[in-house]
């Protein structure tokens, strides 16, 4: 069992298997250039393989594939079933912009993958257009209702932005609630990356504007996720994620690994662990030092106190 020096258990793991991304959100990366890293730069998926065994082994049983956009990185689908083939129990999930879903949803649901959390912050094309800088909506319609047809199960996530899509969010929720998928709103992440005039609603703005249509009972934070939720009469239940609360980090059990092999304790620190070496050497003794030692410097709290925004690239570590 990983535990970090505030006694919280740590067992789940995001990884990151690319940096890449076919949007330009407004909120994570509207200027970067369309590049990549370098293919040698990246670890392999059988290296990512070797490492994944080892946070299985010290007691992570949660595993979401991030980006950058996931399906981006060739053959997904066969490190997917990597990770299940080894524990086949293993909580095995995927967050994506949904572009590409229509085409892999099958393929990841028979490698074993479970779940898939999908941006959706538009159903207006023109809208989803400026938020992606590109024509997106039926692809991730299409793929949002292949991968429910397939099987998997599915979460819709929303950035709610002032002046962009906050008259949308009723509109958000009552696609998610006619199709009995959660719909989570996440408050705007600051980012030196993202656009310079963004603001984002608050939890309270978000449910005002939900309670003008909806009663609902607050569930409070759910254990071992980042969302607080809450439930309507007929049973439908809505999340919010709050960053800026001062008590987000209390259960925190999340660690994060970029394609390049950095291992991070946490989303809005800097500081980061490299396993490369240890993985490509073979070392597995090294990088289980390596991931025992990140988790205990978890850092209690993230630096929201200490700054406005984070010079973490999102894309890098997937949110």
């Amino acid at each position: 069992m990983l535990v970090d020096s505030y006694s919280r258990v740590v067992d789940y793991l995001r990884i990151s298997v690319t940096e890449r991304c076919n949007f330009r959100c407004q909120y994570c990366m509207p200027e970067k250039p369309f590049s990549w890293t370098p293919r040698e730069n990246l670890l392999s998926f059988e290296e990512l393989f070797q490492f994944v065994k080892v946070a299985i082994d010290e007691g992570v049983n949660k595993i979401r594939i991030t980006g950058g956009e996931p399906l981006l990185r060739e053959d997904l689908d066969r490190f997917i079933a990597m990770i299940y083939n080894y524990k086949n129990d293993i909580d095995l999930a995927m967050t994506t912009n949904g572009y590409l879903l229509p085409n892999t949803a099958q393929k990841l649901k028979d490698a074993g993958l479970k779940r898939i959390n999908v941006s959706l912050d538009s159903l207006q094309k023109e809208t989803a257009w400026r938020v992606a800088q590109k024509d997106v909506l039926d692809h991730i319609i299409d793929g949002i209702e292949t991968a429910l047809k397939v099987g998997l199960k599915v979460k819709i996530n929303v950035v709610p932005m002032r002046g962009i899509n906050d008259t949308e969010l009723l509109d958000i929720l009552k696609y998610g609630k006619e199709r009995d998928i959660p719909v989570r709103y996440i408050e705007y992440m600051e980012n030196s990356f993202a656009k310079s005039d963004l603001k984002g609603l608050k939890s309270s703005d978000i449910l005002e504007l939900i309670r003008a249509e909806y009663s609902f009972e607050d569930e409070g934070i759910e254990k071992g996720s980042p969302s607080h939720y809450y439930r309507m009469k007929d049973g439908y239940r809505f999340g919010i994620i709050e960053p800026h609360r001062d008590d987000f980090c209390t259960h925190c059990n999340r660690i994060r690994l970029t394609a390049e092999g950095y291992l991070i304790p946490c989303l809005y620190f800097d500081e980061a662990m490299s396993i490369k070496d240890a993985i490509r050497d073979g070392d597995i003794e090294k990088a289980t030092d390596v991931l025992r030692e990140v988790v205990r410097d978890k850092p209690e709290k993230n630096r929201w106190n200490e700054s406005d925004e984070s010079s973490r690239a999102f894309y890098e570590t997937g949110g």
